[in-house]
């Protein structure tokens, strides 16, 4: 049996879980752009209406010049036409994943973990809150089992997770984070259903809800 000083230390533990969940799932400020190279727009000794401002085509006329130039843009143009009539820029074979596809796919992967993440925290901010409320006056009537340990594996786990930020050992990290706290609902309701009396129902049935809310897809 353990009292409510045993409580109190898991509810410390849950509370440090919970504190790694939120600064890990909190979004992160955008980098600032980066400033583009500076390009110098004229040199010593040239000037004329040849050298142009930043940021527009430098072209150099000569005597000649623009008529060599012109054809040999009719010749480009011709030459990219016929490569693609001709199948020469081939598409991506269908084995091959295309770059957006890419992507979205990781936008998506990204997305669903966010969002795995944040029912965490906030199955673990529940959980938090009813032990303090509901559970700890209760413990003080009558004790009953506990299972601390869990609670400092679940905040261990929490933290090796929040130093990963992404890959397989993250996603690892995150679904024994789940079984975790998973672990720690369910061996609450059944301690609370050896209390002799009935007042023990609001706690268990608060329980069921943030076990179904953490499970829910």
């Amino acid at each position: 049996m353990a009292g409510p000083a045993a409580l109190l230390v898991s509810i410390g533990h849950q509370e440090g879980a919970l504190r790694t969940l939120r600064a890990a799932t909190a979004p992160h400020p955008p980098r600032s752009p980066r400033q583009p190279p500076r390009t110098q727009t004229s040199s010593p000794g040239r000037s004329g209406p040849a050298w142009h401002s930043l940021g527009e085509e430098t072209e150099v006329y000569e005597p000649g010049g623009a008529q060599e130039l012109q054809e040999e843009r009719k010749a480009t143009g011709k030459s990219r036409k016929e490569g693609e009539e001709s199948g020469d820029l081939s598409p991506p074979s269908p084995g091959e994943p295309r770059p957006e596809r890419t992507a979205r796919s990781g936008t998506l992967r990204e997305t669903a973990l966010r969002s795995k993440m944040s029912r965490l925290a906030e199955a673990t901010s529940r959980l938090v809150q009813v032990e303090q409320t509901l559970l700890l006056p209760l413990l003080q009537q009558h004790p009953f089992p506990l299972h601390p340990k869990d609670s400092i594996e679940f905040r261990n786990i929490c933290s090796h997770m929040a130093l990963q930020r992404d890959g397989q050992q993250f996603e690892r990290d995150l679904h024994e984070a789940y079984q975790c706290l998973k672990t720690i609902i369910e061996k609450l309701i059944c301690s609370l259903a050896g209390f002799p009396s009935d007042s023990y129902i609001p706690v268990q049935s608060a329980l069921r809800q943030i076990l179904q809310n953490l499970l829910a897809v």
